[in-house]
């Protein structure tokens, strides 16, 4: 099992954890300050991919990920130094891609330009919605038109260009998401990442929503309408759902999301940074200081940005390969869960009920499986 990673390839995640101001449903690793020194942060990045080189040896990098936070905050200087790091400590895959997620307030022609020329070949943009009062309700800080401007800006600069929405929002109904993203698929996208209002703990929407004071959230038979246009408008537009929120044209999925779903090894940097990798022929989870000053201390006052460094058993491993393998359409190899000690007992009864099915030597989750997928795995993850 030395080398299962491989199945799923090599990535580095790069993660900036700034942004101009925090949305009210976030729960990732953001911070909002008032200036950042950017010269200091890319030589710390810069340190801890040499770091980390040196553990992996000489393996071939697939793609590399700038996400946060909003990375289109950092300066083309600091990504063309990290870029520069990455190439020197690993051989590049010849379609090497390398992502850069970023903000629509923040998406300027001339930056852009500048990540262009360091090495940036796709942009991810957290659009979210395309009408005002709904932008102002999830507290983005740009409105429709600067969306659509950004998107514009990146469709011409970069040969691949992704953007978020969140459906399911306050008050939304199917006629106003059917409108919505009709309007998106027309931009003539190559892939779309459409995720469900969630609403998790530790959020301002989570407390809001504990003191019963946000309103127009819809119930499980209407969020369960709009997942189904979701699925149908895609499809016929050729941008099918490759995992469970991901929709692409076949030859558009987004490489780096792809190592982690399919279980391969990801070196990552930056605060509060999560990466698995695959060291003496035994998995590691490791997880970086989740607070910026922390981090970027620990970097240069010791010369390791890690705080911890897990050694995964098998059956944290096949767990997951199964919470991650089954979000895709492809499913998971039935030969690398062999691997891992996998008893198919439950997977049999699953199958046999119609939630997932056996072919081609995989494990995948049915189409009837899908809109449940979370409650199916319930059932198929052990423990």
């Amino acid at each position: 099992m030395a080398d299962d990673w491989q199945a799923g390839g090599f990535g580095l995640y790069v993660h900036w954890p700034f942004c101009q101001a925090k949305c009210p449903y976030c729960d990732f690793n953001s911070h909002v300050v008032a200036g950042v020194d950017q010269a200091r942060w890319a030589r710390a990045l810069v340190a801890e991919i040499r770091r980390l080189a040196e553990e992996t040896g000489p393996r071939v990098l697939g793609s590399v990920f700038f996400g946060g936070g909003t990375p289109s905050l950092m300066a083309p200087e600091t990504v063309a130094a990290v870029l520069e790091a990455a190439r020197e400590a690993w051989p590049q895959a010849n379609d090497l891609e390398v992502t850069l997620e970023a903000n629509p307030t923040s998406v300027e022609a001339g930056r852009f330009r500048g990540y262009r020329d360091a090495g940036v070949t796709r942009v991810s943009l957290g659009v979210q919605a395309l009408d005002d009062e709904s932008l102002r309700r999830l507290g983005r800080l740009h409105g429709a038109a600067e969306a659509r401007a950004a998107f514009g800006i990146a469709r011409d600069l970069f040969g691949r260009v992704s953007f978020d929405l969140i459906y399911a929002r306050q008050d939304q109904t199917a006629a106003q998401w059917r409108a919505e993203l009709a309007e998106a698929l027309a931009l003539a996208l190559d892939h779309l990442s459409l995720y469900q209002l969630t609403i998790e703990e530790g959020t301002a929407f989570g407390a809001r929503h504990a003191a019963g004071k946000l309103a127009g959230l819809p119930d499980e038979d209407r969020a369960a309408d709009l997942w189904e246009i979701t699925q149908e408008m895609t499809a016929a537009a050729g941008i099918t759902s490759y995992e469970i929120s991901n929709h692409a044209r076949p030859d558009a999925v987004c490489h780096h999301n792809m190592v982690y779903w399919r279980c391969g090894d990801y070196a990552a940097v930056g605060p509060g940074a999560h990466g698995r990798l695959t060291l003496g022929g035994q998995r590691w989870a490791t997880e970086a200081h989740r607070a910026p000053g922390k981090w970027i201390e620990a970097v240069e006052q010791t010369g390791r940005g890690e705080e911890e460094r897990v050694l995964l058993s098998d059956q944290e491993r096949l767990t997951e390969m199964l919470l991650m393998g089954l979000r895709l359409r492809e499913g998971v190899s039935v030969a690398r869960l062999d691997r891992l000690g996998w008893d198919p007992a439950t997977a049999l009864a699953l199958a046999e009920a119609g939630w997932v099915r056996f072919e081609g030597g995989r494990l995948a989750a049915t189409d009837r499986a899908w809109p449940v997928l979370n409650a199916v795995l319930r059932e198929l993850v052990p423990g």
